[in-house]
């Protein structure tokens, strides 16, 4: 396939972080794949970028300056990448690429991607860019697990506060200890507030003069960051994580009794009268109106129906109040339209799991590379207890080192267990998240306000109404399954079963198309 521009190209190399480079996930490696693959195609490279962060979130350094590159030239229209978890854990990153109209290749998985490529391959290539987001996302949910599990044994899991240090524990764990320079400071902040002599601008300036700043900028510390340390609980010996309140095993600053003293006074200082709780709408911050754009909200009316209307923050606004029950049953319609044959959803589970044996082989390879550099770890801290065995190095050199890499080790084997678990669910969780779509619309008319907002937050974009007609967008590559199911109807499944040109049985959708219901 010619390529609009030319045989001028780009490479763009990628790991999330300086451990993954370390452990072999390899720049090098990876830009010595795309220049033998730039190569045996007689593409010229322009210009070679590089990441080393995650691309959870939009905003790489690379990868903003490579946008910028290609946008400046026009010429230049191929970029080349390892495969698509490389590129992009995003969805934003993958809209920003697909409006530049280039020619994407993704050498390991022998895949080319441009505006010329068949539907069905834009799809596929679209489902594996949502389980990319999706793995990344099981990631978050894996780490968050092990910080609840520290927490759990009164670990703090996370960054030290101002005061703390993060150390090495005499069980080999990390934690936290009091900042000799700051701990005595903050303990004065607690005696004096607990006076009640001072007010918070006058005890940020005391603290100031006793040296209190952040230890990095040397800046220093405002009134509202004081007034945040004397909330923290975590000065007292216990913390607050994910909810809950755990008793720490770590030094405290302050006694439970002065902290709790602190907030009795505090509480006396900002005392208010008890607010309502909100009712919860489904659909709030989901709708513009029609008319104005400005927001639909909901509003309760004799205590149980709930209608929405325009908040005419711009002025008057001829929408009227609308039903909930209207907006349901809208919503639901296009739920709906995310519904397609057994036979298509079977064939598209297939394709995936098959795409998924290199992704394995990629997590089985990585699995090795952490055994060994387990076993290598382990063979140093058997030879250096040989050595203190033999007097050749004294306890404490040796209970030092060997914490070190006993906490290494406790890394690695986390590593090992998320890799495993990306090999388990991987492709289970993208196949369940098209038989999510299959079923949007039964799980809508089931769920509580919250849950359906979240529902149509994961699917809709872009939802107006007006007039009494609701219009959204589908986020990709749900489009694409609402796009494939108006276009060939119920018929699709069967003709395509008793052919094999399933790879045809996609639309042209080069462009969101607007639905409505």
């Amino acid at each position: 396939m010619a390529a609009a521009g030319g045989h001028r190209s780009v490479l763009y190399a990628r790991v999330s972080s300086k451990d993954q480079e370390r452990e072999g996930f390899s720049i090098p490696a990876q830009l010595q794949l795309l220049r033998g693959y730039a190569a045996s195609r007689g593409l010229t490279v322009l210009k070679e970028f590089v990441d080393v962060e995650t691309a959870k979130q939009a905003g790489r350094t690379g990868f903003g300056e490579m946008l910028a590159f290609l946008r400046k030239d026009k010429t230049c229209r191929i970029l080349l990448v390892e495969k698509t978890d490389r590129l992009y854990r995003n969805l934003k990153d993958w809209v920003t690429l697909d409006e530049l109209d280039l020619e994407i290749h993704l050498v390991k998985e022998n895949i080319v991607i441009s505006q010329e490529s068949r539907s069905s391959e834009k799809f596929m290539h679209g489902i594996k860019v949502l389980m990319a987001k999706n793995y990344i996302d099981n990631l978050s949910e894996e780490t968050k697990k092990g910080m609840l599990e520290k927490a759990r044994q009164g670990i703090w899991p996370s960054y030290a506060p101002l005061g703390y240090l993060n150390v090495m524990g005499a069980d080999g764990k990390r934690t936290i200890a009091p900042n000799p320079e700051l701990a005595p400071v903050i303990q004065r902040m607690f005696e004096r507030y607990a006076t009640g002599t001072h007010s918070l601008k006058e005890l940020a300036k005391l603290a100031r003069q006793d040296g209190l700043q952040y230890p990095k900028s040397k800046l220093p510390v405002p009134t509202s960051t004081v007034h945040k340390i004397l909330r923290n609980r975590i000065y007292s010996g216990d913390f607050d994580f994910d909810g809950k309140t755990y008793a720490g095993k770590y030094e405290p600053i302050v006694t439970r009794e002065l902290w709790q003293e602190v907030q009795d006074r505090l509480d006396g200082r900002s005392r208010q009268k008890p607010r309502r709780a909100r009712r919860e709408f489904a659909f709030s911050n989901l709708i513009r109106c029609g008319h104005c754009g400005c927001a639909m909200v909901g509003e309760l009316k004799k205590q149980q129906y709930v209608y929405y209307h325009c908040s005419r923050y711009k002025g008057r606004c001829p929408e009227p109040y609308t039903r909930e029950e209207v907006l349901e049953e809208r919503f639901s319609e296009l739920l709906r339209r995310l519904t397609f044959p057994r036979d298509v959803l079977e064939w598209i589970v297939t394709a995936l799991r098959e795409s998924h044996r290199d992704e394995k082989a990629f997590h089985d390879e990585a699995i090795g590379r952490l055994q060994a550099e387990y076993r290598r770890l382990q063979d140093r801290i058997d030879a250096m207890y040989v050595d203190k065995l033999d007097g050749r190095i004294d306890n404490a050199f040796f209970d030092r080192k060997s914490a070190e890499w006993r906490a290494e080790q406790d890394r690695i084997l986390r590593d090992i267990e998320t890799h495993q678990s990306a090999n388990r669910t991987y492709i289970e969780e993208g196949v369940q998240l098209l038989r999510l779509a299959d079923r949007a619309h039964a799980l809508f008319e089931r769920q509580e306000p919250a849950e359906k907002r979240r529902l149509l937050n994961f699917l809709l974009s872009n939802c107006v109404w007006k007039d009494g007609v609701l219009t959204a967008e589908y986020r990709q590559p749900f489009d694409m399954l609402a796009l494939a199911r108006e276009a060939t109807g119920d018929q699709v499944g069967e003709s395509a079963a008793k052919t094999a040109s399933f790879e045809n049985w996609l639309p042209s959708l080069n462009r969101p198309r607007t639905f409505s219901s």
